[in-house]
């Protein structure tokens, strides 16, 4: 007897509240906000893309090589990423064989919010209506496949059908943005594609390759930057490039929050050090800190919005990133303070309206902790949406309780999903739609709030705070 594939269906009420009432309150929240446009402050999705609008080249290439969440989870069981065409050498591998590895293992992405994103794309998106396993890998391939041979599932007209219209990029100070004026430059594109300024290369000299950029950086903008005083000069050159290029943010990442200026004549004593003889440690960790604190003296300067996420620890697996390069799943966690680590920044723009400040975390920990108080006193801070590790409904749920509590709902700055699988944006906007709902109609049964006041709140997360928050303080 020939068995019958298990049904994938999306059950309606997906991450409401078991309790009846609840969840009938959650139901019509949700309902109101569904279909709402798509405003994404934070990404990593190749503005080329777009641009170039070709077919995607197979399910594995659009659903699996590129997102490290998905990844990292079959790599945790022994399978190479290689196997997977992750990282440095995404053509040495078979896309139907790789697809088969994620159909085998299945099961290892129960209760995780990858299983809830790729069931969602596989749904709503490709149509696929079969569970996935090695049983029925080959037929869901192929069924996508079909699919993305079609007009209707190119990049563009995907982009139009998720219904995006703001979708913010993260970019190196030195790219020409040639793909975000060609998307700017054209009538025909339904949306905004913007840049952000991600100078994290530039700002660091314990990293790899710093030196580089710093002559890149020189190169790009005709100024010596081996001077400290012309090195900032180019920063604030490339930002300004930036910004005439329709940029409104841009992104830091370090591996501490330590923001204590130097003095000029300090700081250009290290930075000539850094690119002759070298930092110690601690000189490296000073010219870091001082870099971040004029980071933010720049945005008061251009207005441009300043995200911080820092306490991530990068590529832990030396051998991994070896091989496959950054971003293939072996970044980690670190337990990160923000109160003391940013005082001399706070103090010195901390109450300066032309700074905002959108603190993100790794560490759940920091919510309760550090950054729902500092986003309950100054007005320059705003605290970021869980994201990587914490992008989950229970911690959502939790960033939700501990933040409204200190800081209420305006002093959070809308969901980011900070991905670079394209087709799983409109996925986890939902999950997050979805949560807040949930959250909020929590507060509607037990009268904390009436639910005239749950769903404007409702409306401005989704469609009000996000465009405000990251719009430029002087634009």
């Amino acid at each position: 007897m020939t068995q019958v594939a298990a049904r994938l269906e999306l059950h309606p009420d997906r991450l409401f509240p078991a309790e009846v009432s609840t969840r009938a309150v959650a139901r019509e929240l949700y309902a109101s906000v569904a279909d709402r446009p798509i405003f994404s402050p934070h990404g990593h999705v190749d503005a080329g893309l777009l641009v170039r609008n070709q077919p995607f080249e197979d399910p594995t290439r659009l659903l699996i090589s590129p997102d490290h969440y998905v990844t990292r989870i079959l790599h945790s069981l022994g399978i190479s990423l290689t196997s997977l065409g992750a990282g440095a050498h995404p053509d040495d591998f078979d896309p139907r064989e790789a697809w088969g590895i994620l159909c085998e293992n299945w099961d290892a992405y129960l209760g995780t919010p990858s299983r809830f994103w790729l069931e969602a794309e596989l749904v709503e998106i490709f149509g696929v209506d079969i569970q996935l396993s090695a049983a029925t890998s080959d037929l869901v391939y192929d069924q996508i496949a079909q699919h993305l041979a079609e007009d209707a599932f190119r990049p563009r007209a995907l982009f139009d059908r998720f219904n995006i219209s703001v979708l913010a990029t993260t970019d190196d100070p030195c790219s020409d943005l040639a793909y975000h004026r060609s998307l700017a430059a054209d009538p025909t594109f339904p949306g905004a594609v913007i840049p952000t300024f991600r100078p994290d290369a530039y700002l660091d000299p314990a990293r790899t390759g710093w030196a580089d950029a710093i002559a890149r950086l020189g190169d790009v903008t005709g100024r010596s930057t081996s001077d400290y005083s012309q090195y900032l000069d180019a920063l604030r050159a490339r930002r300004q490039f930036f910004i005439e290029n329709g940029a409104t943010a841009t992104d830091y990442g370090a591996p501490d929050t330590s923001s204590e200026p130097l003095n000029d004549a300090d700081a250009t004593r290290l930075h000539e050090r850094a690119l002759t003889a070298g930092l110690s440690v601690p000189e490296s960790a000073a010219y870091r800190a001082n870099m971040l604190f004029q980071m933010a003296r720049m945005s008061t300067e251009d207005g441009l919005v300043m995200q911080f996420h820092p306490g991530v620890l990068r590529n832990h697996h030396r051998p991994t990133w070896l091989a496959y390069g950054e971003d293939t799943g072996h970044d980690l966690p670190l337990l990160t303070e923000y109160s003391r680590g940013l005082r001399p920044l706070l103090d010195a723009f901390g109450t300066d309206p032309r700074l905002r400040l959108i603190l993100f975390t790794v560490d759940a920990t920091a919510f309760a902790r550090d950054i729902a108080p500092l986003a309950g006193f100054y007005p320059s801070v705003y605290a970021g949406a869980p994201w990587w590790f914490l992008d989950t409904p229970d911690t959502i749920t939790n960033y939700r309780s501990v933040l409204t509590e200190s800081a209420g709902f305006y002093k959070t700055a809308g969901f980011v999903d900070d991905t670079r699988a394209f087709c799983s944006i409109p996925a986890r906007h939902d999950m997050s739609r979805r949560v807040d709902a949930s959250y909020l109609a929590r507060l509607v049964v037990e009268h904390r709030i009436s639910e005239a006041d749950a769903f404007r709140v409702l409306s401005d997360l989704v469609s009000t705070i996000p465009p405000k928050v990251f719009a430029r303080t002087n634009s």
